[in-house]
């Protein structure tokens, strides 16, 4: 296990300044998660830890060894990628050896390292089948037995599970995570996915436009965002967000309470909203859309604030149409300044 140090890190396509004077702490034995949206730069940013891309400027340290311009097989990581090149005329103990077959290792200790890791992702009973015969889920994981066979001090997972189906990867998710704590090795995982990020790591690095916008625990980031930029990423359905002047009020409604003063916006998460009757909350909608998801609901409305998005009780009866009135917990609401940033 090795911690990992990026210290300024930049990295430049021509004129395109895709990564920007970034420094990143990623602690030993962290399951860290590098979140944002498509092409903010954290798949670039993993393959610089890798040695797959050359950085512009700044340096990489994997526990105590600078790799800034080591080869990528001196580094002591191992990457999983979204494909899962898997090679179809070798069986799975000869995917998952492959490393160690090129390396020249007996036939005999390949073949034991290829069931130890077998045993620990739960294929071992499928050794002998070729990657046609496995289902998506068993071909990740294969993929992540071909790189943990190579006993690596840092794990890179580069959207390891956007090919599976949804059901297919909140198991696999909970493979990740135990596997993570089985062997407490270092990961740095990217992805587009908040709920993959939220479920998985202790720490999350949100991007956008190859700088960092916070670092912190899921629920660090979840009840205490930095920015508007990470309040809306992360959550899903995704925060609401309206317009507040300097005396508290929001375009056709009343005046919320406690709005420190600086506030141009004001963001409310769907779970802190209560749905009431007409005229008798802080602000009056229209549903336009109603999600029922068994458990719970999501009505989508427009008020005079923008379009809104409500968590109600499952047995709550609304349809398209209906006119009702929006509660604010005036204890959930969160500030922003016209620069985007957190106030308070």
């Amino acid at each position: 296990m090795a911690s990992v140090e990026l210290a300024s890190i930049s990295k430049s396509f021509g004129a395109v300044d895709v990564i920007r004077d970034l420094s990143l702490s990623v602690e030993d034995g962290s399951f860290c998660a590098l979140l944002g949206p498509s092409g903010c730069g954290k798949s670039t940013l993993l393959r610089m830890i890798a040695g797959l891309e050359r950085v512009s400027g700044g340096s990489v340290r994997i526990g105590s060894r600078d790799v800034t311009h080591a080869e990528p097989k001196s580094r002591g990581v191992a990457m999983v990628f979204q494909s899962y090149a898997l090679y179809p005329h070798l069986t799975v103990a000869q995917n998952i050896a492959f490393s160690l077959s090129l390396a020249g290792r007996p036939r005999a200790e390949q073949r034991a390292a290829a069931e130890r890791v077998a045993r620990l992702l739960q294929l071992d009973h499928l050794l002998d089948r070729r990657p046609a015969e496995l289902s998506g889920g068993q071909r990740q994981r294969v993929a992540i037995g071909r790189a943990l066979v190579r006993e690596p001090q840092v794990f890179l997972f580069d959207e390891p599970l956007s090919n599976l189906d949804a059901l297919l990867r909140v198991q696999m998710r909970i493979e990740l995570a135990k596997l993570h704590n089985e062997i407490g090795t270092t990961m740095i995982y990217v992805t587009h996915d908040q709920v993959e990020a939220m479920t998985l790591a202790d720490r999350i690095v949100v991007l956008d436009r190859g700088r960092i916008q916070q670092v912190g625990s899921p629920l660090e980031l979840y009840n205490h965002p930095a920015n508007r930029f990470v309040a809306g990423f992360i959550g899903s359905p995704g925060m609401n967000f309206v317009p507040v002047d300097s005396e508290g009020r929001i375009p056709g409604g009343g005046r919320l309470p406690a709005v420190p003063p600086g506030a141009t916006e004001l963001g409310i998460r769907p779970e802190h909203l209560r749905l009431t009757g007409p005229g008798e909350g802080h602000l009056d909608a229209r549903a336009t859309v109603v999600e029922h998801l068994g458990n719970t609901s999501f009505v989508y409305l427009d008020s005079a604030a923008g379009q809104m998005i409500v968590e109600a009780d499952a047995g709550y009866r609304i349809v398209p149409g209906d006119t009702v009135g929006l509660a604010f917990d005036p204890a959930r609401i969160h500030a922003f300044d016209d620069k985007g940033l957190a106030i308070g």
